[in-house]
């Protein structure tokens, strides 16, 4: 499966958006897609993994590293769309009680304007 990543901001919100599978080789494009939302003074980041079909452990030690720099920015970072194989890879990490997860990016994007 091909690997696509695209980021965009919108209405003051960081939303990055993937497809295929994040591991060892492309979760330096995540780390790169992510980087440029802490030089701004974006609201959030949204990160959308509804077609992420696999994560590996370097996936999510990506992920772990934007939820750093999240906090130390005071910013919200929401993970959108998990499927089966990323939820259970969060759960088995037991990261899943330590990231904002949200069903899809209408609810990341209420949860933004709410706080």
């Amino acid at each position: 499966m091909s690997f696509k990543i695209k980021s965009e901001e919108k209405e003051n919100i960081g939303v990055i958006s993937i497809k295929g599978e994040v591991d060892m080789f492309t979760s330096p494009n995540l780390r790169e897609k992510l980087l440029p939302f802490f030089k701004k003074n974006v609201k959030g980041i949204i990160v959308d993994l509804s077609e992420v079909s696999f994560m590996d452990s370097s996936g999510i030690a990506t992920l772990v590293e934007g939820l750093q720099w999240s906090k130390k920015a005071g910013r919200e970072f929401i993970l959108t769309g998990l499927g089966t194989n990323v939820k259970n890879a969060l759960a088995l990490t037991k990261l899943d009680n330590i990231f904002n997860i949200e069903t899809d990016r209408d609810d990341a994007y209420k949860k933004l304007y709410s706080s």
